[in-house]
């Protein structure tokens, strides 16, 4: 059972759908500490494959929920980050976030996070914390640069402006702009499209990108060893695949 979020899987996807509409999403330590059970258990759970991420209402979310935060509410640790999700940095399963509206600040860093970000044309995003004094280190800072580039980045976070979604799309964070109506379809066909591939090469492939990232060799981070890599190679799907291709026939992936 889940207080601030609701949960759904089928056919091995996980849908997670923030859902706090009367806060526009805003997350304080609770909701954080809950998503990072949810997403604990998306790892560990072999017949999810891809999850997605969205907002309940009119926002994905407005980020921390500094009315709580004034009114003295409870502080706890968040290990997992905001959302349960900027501070994990083991999980190769994909994530994509369907955005749906205000994506502001630990909001926007919760999308950065995930792997794809499929956007509504309403959606609105932001780092705007400078604002009130405060600064988007919940990764915001970190990996908007890595994603668009340290100009393109600068532009957003020393103004704390809002882009739209199409210019999200042009600047490079954005996947895919769809009518709002057509956003959890739009989301649904990636993550089926996702299904249809092999879930440990998936998570190898998910893998090997950013852990290249740490290494400032090219050669390096081609020869380096990635336990993500070995697990597929060592999965029935690695033969299972080449054997459907001969047969001509759609392959049974297990993910195992």
């Amino acid at each position: 059972m889940t207080e601030f979020c609701i949960v759904e899987k089928a056919d091995h996807i996980m849908t997670v759908t923030i859902n706090r509409p009367e806060r526009l999403n805003s997350l304080h330590p609770p909701a954080n500490a809950e998503l990072g059970e949810v997403f604990d258990d998306y790892a560990n759970d072999p017949d999810m494959w891809v999850a997605i991420i969205t907002g309940a209402g009119r926002g994905f979310s407005a980020g921390n929920d500094l009315r709580y935060q004034a009114e003295g509410g409870e502080r706890m640790a968040t290990p997992r980050g905001f959302g349960g999700l900027t501070s994990r940095f083991d999980l190769t399963k994909p994530v994509i976030a369907a955005v749906n509206g205000f994506a502001m600040g630990g909001g926007f860093e919760i999308a950065l996070a995930c792997d794809l970000i499929i956007a509504a044309d309403t959606a609105r995003f932001a780092l705007p914390e400078p604002k009130v004094g405060l600064a988007a280190l919940a990764g915001g800072l970190n990996r908007l640069p890595r994603q668009i580039g340290s100009k393109r980045a600068l532009g957003m976070i020393l103004t704390g402006r809002q882009v739209p979604a199409e210019e999200g799309e042009s600047l490079g964070f954005v996947n895919e702009v769809v009518a709002a109506d057509d956003l959890m379809p739009a989301a649904m066909r990636w993550a089926k499209l996702i299904c249809e591939c092999a879930p440990l090469s998936i998570r190898a492939s998910k893998d090997v990108v950013y852990r290249s990232l740490d290494h400032a060799s090219l050669e390096d981070s081609m020869t380096a060893n990635y336990d993500s890599v070995r697990a597929m190679l060592k999965s029935s799907d690695f033969v299972e695949g080449p054997k459907a291709f001969a047969e001509k026939r759609s392959p049974n992936w297990t993910g195992s």
